[in-house]
């Protein structure tokens, strides 16, 4: 059976929900067959809103839809999503204290030929100081459905980071998620390596198989929850241990890099290596070509680490 796309998994997670729920609405800014909601549209038209391109007016709407007591998730490219329609999430969202549920797709390198201005890498950065956020980044089909389901049982707004390619299940069908929970996905004395999104999990799961080739052992966690996040879980993790990394595929600066940082300058821990995009911006390339032209690779990953050990 083939993987299915992760739009694929989004779009029929939210069919589920609404069949059981007449508040579930979804809304887009003219990409519909981008993120895949075609099918939501097909079989639910009046609770599917194309606003057209005008995703600050989305957001504003998606508020105005909360405030009746409708249960909304409102798409587009994460990087109109953070970037463009900042303003209208904060205030018509978050600072309302309603459930605006924020889907930014295509992160980081998987924009891909979308290029540099589509190509969000510091999405997370801008979202993690809106306050009383949820902000989630599944990493694979099962934990992508488990968190639209949880996100919509919520009261508080939300951004998901949604990768819309097909991503190889990491995670069990059975496996149980919350957010503000990460998963351990191995463990190791020397290193706690922690990781966010699909393309750095599974780039820092072949990494520690290189590393442990090399007698090195890495604990890895999937962040999964970057607001609220798992300090306990990473701090278990991280003792002991003669390193800590980061892994994100985003600027290094804002999003998971600088949670594990603050974590172990409020609380102490070894010291950390942050892997991720160094201050530059996107370009246009296969997602093979970016993963290799910012260094994001298994390759580039475990060498990092053994090089930050001697």
């Amino acid at each position: 059976m083939a993987t299915p796309e992760m739009r694929a998994v989004y779009a029929e997670t939210l069919i589920e929900l609404a069949e059981k729920n007449p508040d579930i609405v979804i809304l887009e800014a003219d990409l519909m067959k981008a993120t895949g909601t075609g099918i939501f549209k097909e079989k639910f038209p009046e609770r599917a809103i194309n606003v057209g391109v005008a995703e600050a007016n989305m957001l504003s709407v998606a508020g105005g839809l909360s405030a009746e007591g409708k249960i909304p998730f409102a798409a587009t490219f994460g990087c109109f999503a953070s970037r463009r329609a900042l303003d209208q999430f904060f205030i018509s969202g978050a600072y309302a204290k309603l459930g605006v549920k924020l889907v930014g797709t295509d992160p980081g390198v998987s924009a891909a030929f979308n290029g540099g201005t589509h190509m969000p890498f510091e999405d997370l950065g801008i979202m993690r100081e809106v306050p009383q956020i949820d902000i989630v980044e599944p990493s694979d089909p099962v934990s992508l459905k488990a968190f639209v389901k949880l996100l919509a049982g919520r009261k508080n707004s939300a951004y998901l980071r949604l990768h819309r390619k097909a991503l190889e299940p990491v995670y069990d069908a059975s496996e149980q998620f919350e957010i503000g929970k990460a998963k351990v996905l191995r463990k190791g004395k020397d290193v706690c390596m922690v990781a966010l999104g699909g393309l750095m999990v599974r780039e820092s799961l072949k990494a520690c198989a290189m590393l442990a080739a090399k007698g090195i052992e890495v604990t890895l966690i999937d962040a999964l929850s970057l607001k609220p996040f798992d300090t306990a879980a990473v701090k278990a993790a991280m003792a002991g241990t003669r390193l800590a990394v980061s892994v994100e595929n985003h600027q290094i600066r804002g999003a998971l890099g600088s949670a594990v940082a603050e974590l172990i300058a409020e609380e102490g821990g070894p010291r950390l290596v942050r892997i991720g995009i160094n201050d530059e911006f996107g370009e246009v390339g296969t997602e093979v070509f970016l993963l290799e032209r910012f260094k994001l690779r298994a390759e580039d990953i475990a060498a990092k680490v053994e090089a930050s050990l001697r």
